[in-house]
């Protein structure tokens, strides 16, 4: 198990018409992070948002930016519910150290807890639907009125111009990506849509592909979340657009459920022109849905999606 010093070193409190929190460098195995506590904005509810950098940062260098979702899994397992991480700052330092892939740095968002699948969950998706639908949904699993909307104009209208003014970023699309993994993968392809001027790049993460399932919130045998996720997609996503997309999976516990869904979306981008070069999409056997499985992992993605051009 690693060590990680929580002691803080510094703690500086920003006071503006929009922003209004708490910073802390915290040490971390390799690089460090800066933590914003409660950032709040004139656009959603507060949410914590860590920002890891490299070892040798430097204002004299541009770095490209990963946004990541459900950001206090992402460094330290000593914190974590399920006591596991994805790795992210040994995972990444190690790729830079071999060159592999661009300089960045990882803004990880933390979740709201009990707003997680509120903020997550595909909302236009959502409008799709019948009245009788929606309130199976609202009042079985969200529980909360959907915010994906809003969770993600913080991102691209607020958090995103706050990095890459206090950070020495790449600000253009080619050099923002988004991530995550399971409803995570699924807020992450959706900001794609919404916001394809502002994120170029998507890692997708054993992608909850089902959103939700029938048998297990009783819900209506008509509501195929799925499928309307797919034709909005399909509507979004055009290979013209110079994006790019990584989606993976394993095939135990919950993964075991992703499969077919992942096929059908898989066809749905070779339908659209994308080749591999700007599309992946990988299957590992054994792997279950736990950050233990994508940690293992989390360097293919980081290699694709910023690889070095030759």
């Amino acid at each position: 198990m690693k060590l990680y010093l929580k002691k803080v070193i510094l703690c500086v409190f920003f006071l503006s018409p929009l922003f209004l929190f708490s910073q802390e460098l915290i040490s971390c195995s390799t690089g460090k992070i800066n933590r914003f506590f409660n950032f709040k904005t004139n656009i959603t509810s507060p949410h914590t948002v860590d920002v890891w950098l490299p070892e040798d940062y430097s204002s004299q260098k541009k770095y490209a930016v990963v946004y990541m979702q459900d950001g206090q899994m992402l460094f330290d397992s000593t914190t974590t519910w399920n006591k596991q991480e994805w790795k992210v700052d040994e995972t990444v330092s190690k790729l830079i150290a071999e060159n592999k892939i661009i300089d960045c740095i990882v803004v990880g968002i933390h979740n709201r807890e009990e707003y997680r699948y509120a903020d997550y969950f595909p909302e236009d998706i959502l409008q799709k639907l019948s009245e009788e639908q929606q309130n199976e949904i609202l009042n079985k699993q969200l529980k909360n009125s959907p915010s994906a909307n809003t969770y993600l104009r913080f991102i691209a209208e607020e958090l995103k111009p706050f990095i890459d003014t206090k950070y020495s970023t790449y600000t253009n699309k080619e050099h923002t990506l988004i991530m995550g993994s399971s409803m995570g993968g699924i807020i992450s392809l959706y900001a794609m849509c919404k916001y394809p001027d502002v994120f170029g790049k998507a890692g997708c993460i054993s992608t909850h592909w089902p959103v939700l399932s029938a048998k297990v919130f009783n819900l209506s045998k008509t509501m195929n979340i799925a499928e309307e996720f797919r034709k909005y997609i399909s509507e979004k996503i055009d290979v013209s657009n110079h994006s790019v997309f990584y989606f993976d999976h394993g095939d135990k516990t919950l993964d075991s459920l992703y499969a077919p869904y992942q096929q059908k979306v898989d066809g749905l981008f070779k339908q659209k022109g994308f080749t591999k070069i700007n599309f992946v999409s990988n299957k590992f056997p054994g792997d279950d849905h736990s950050e233990k499985s994508w940690s293992k992992r989390l360097y293919i993605p980081f290699e694709f999606l910023l690889r070095k051009e030759k």
